[in-house]
């Protein structure tokens, strides 16, 4: 692990106090004895496990004042997490009382824990604790920064906090601002003073605050992504889909594709097929093998690209557009967007054509909502769209997506999806037990029959919850131990 030493000797006995420490370079997205944030000298004496003091300000003196009983007693920082310099230096500037969970080891005493207390000599947690764990969390979550870059601000995050008062913001920044994009560090610099400024209406004050509580509740991952076990993958395509084999192979390949490089493919997924053959599932599996959040977003709806663009700020009811309330309520910019129904979002009934605001998302060059005015960055998107009639998909919009037609399911295949899938998954909702409701192999292909005209498989999964909420009925009612049902009985239920 790489380290740069900071260390300096005063030239003059006025010269500021020498800084003790050294920064070293850190990617863990964890805290432990073994990989501290910080470690304080301990060579005078060993401090306790929960100790708690001050920062004084590292620019100054680089130290901790510990508050014991017998007074206070100040100690050298050895060393600094780089993404952490900027966090304990807007501690000490603040003299944030804090308590301290570290551990006694031959190179110091190794911090893995801060937080913030109440008042002087209590060990209360104050309110405010959540707020600095946020900032924790985020900076742990985030790669290190730039050597050249540690005495500004920090990387990034997660949490379930939201920063929205104009405070929490700034201080955000201060600490933080290392975790966003350099272009949406100096936007939410431009924005936060519009927010401040009294030169400005309260309109434009509102509408920079209402933008920075967005795009400071994202979290801005780098675009590098870690190996996805193919194996794995398979086991989540073989529980969430039967056969279709085409598409997992597809989906394999992606997986090695991002093994082998670290990015997502330049292209996303179109799944064509009828209604109801489990596209939007597939989509749904895809998210959990990437391990990336998911948001959706229904092309049938929407008929003006305002609401995907979002409306500029002079006007007052302004809001962000559809896309851009999607990042913030997935919570970081690294997602799976699944496009549904693709094959309407020709059908404009506004001032332009919806297709084409997506052309940008979908080009990895960058999104721009015209409420937050800002380039947000799309690397880390992978969009998965579905479709009906790919007939009616523009040349342009067809040529951002790998396609894959997904036919619909034989009959053979239905009777095995009703057995495995739709039935044992209502059966476990409803809580009866598979002795209990028997469908024999008769009865399975007259299911399979009566639905083999139909497209997907919505049909059947309504089927298998008719047939199980009738057995529970003669099961409660009748007081039948066991329910078999016959291919009379299945035709009579169903048809």
């Amino acid at each position: 692990m790489p380290v740069f030493d900071f260390n300096h000797t005063p030239d003059t006995p006025s010269a500021p106090a020498a800084c003790t420490y050294t920064v070293f370079y850190s990617s863990e997205d964890s805290a432990s004895p073994e990989k501290p944030m910080l470690i304080l000298d301990n060579r005078a004496r060993a401090w306790a496990h929960h100790s708690c003091g001050v920062f004084t300000n590292p620019r100054d003196q680089t130290a901790f004042e510990f508050e014991l009983e017998e007074g206070s007693r100040t100690t050298d920082i050895l060393q600094i997490d780089a993404r952490f310099v900027s966090l304990l230096r807007w501690l000490g500037e603040n003299r944030i009382h804090v308590r301290l969970s570290g551990e006694n080891r031959p190179e110091g005493y190794a911090v893995y824990r801060i937080r913030e207390i109440a008042f002087v000599g209590s060990g209360k947690l104050s309110a405010e604790d959540g707020f600095l764990q946020f900032m924790i969390e985020r900076l742990l979550a985030s790669s290190a920064p730039p050597q050249e870059e540690t005495d500004e601000e920090e990387a990034a995050g997660g949490d379930d906090m939201k920063l929205t008062s104009l405070q929490s913001i700034t201080d955000f920044m201060t600490c933080a601002g290392r975790t966003m994009p350099d272009n949406i560090r100096l936007w939410a610099r431009r924005n936060l003073a519009v927010a401040r400024s009294h030169e400005v209406s309260p309109e434009e004050r509102r509408h920079a605050q209402r933008a920075l509580s967005t795009m400071m509740n994202i979290q801005w991952k780098n675009n590098y992504f870690e190996a996805i076990d193919p194996t794995e993958a398979r086991r989540i395509l073989d529980e969430e889909l039967y056969g279709m084999e085409k598409v997992k192979q597809r989906i394999i390949e992606t997986v090695i594709q991002i093994n082998r490089t670290h990015t997502l493919p330049a292209y996303g997924l179109l799944l064509v097929g009828p209604a109801g053959t489990g596209k939007s599932q597939i989509a749904y599996a895809v998210a959990r093998i990437l391990k990336l959040p998911w948001t959706t977003l229904d092309m049938s709806s929407i008929h003006d690209p305002e609401q995907l663009t979002g409306s500029s700020r002079i006007y007052t009811n302004a809001k962000p557009g559809i896309i851009m309330e999607a990042f913030a309520m997935a919570g970081e910019s690294n997602l799976v967007f699944i496009i549904n129904e693709l094959d309407k979002a020709s059908a404009g009934k506004g001032n332009g054509n919806p297709a084409d605001v997506l052309l940008t998302l979908l080009d990895n060059l960058g999104f721009t909502d015209n409420y937050i005015e800002c380039t947000i960055p799309t690397g880390g998107v992978y969009p998965i769209a579905t479709a009906n009639d790919k007939s009616q998909i523009s040349a342009p919009l067809m040529s951002r997506f790998a396609v894959i037609d997904i036919p619909d399911y034989t009959l053979e295949e239905k009777k095995i999806i009703f057995a495995r899938f739709a039935l044992p998954k209502v059966l476990k909702r409803m809580g009866v037990r598979p002795d209990e409701c028997i469908v024999p192999e008769d009865a399975l292909q007259a299911v399979a029959e009566l639905y083999q005209d139909t497209t997907g498989i919505r049909d059947l999964e309504q089927a298998a919850e008719h047939l199980a909420a009738n057995a529970l009925y003669q099961i409660e009612v009748d007081h039948l131990s066991q329910v078999v049902f016959t291919p009379e009985s299945v035709r009579e239920l169903l048809a």
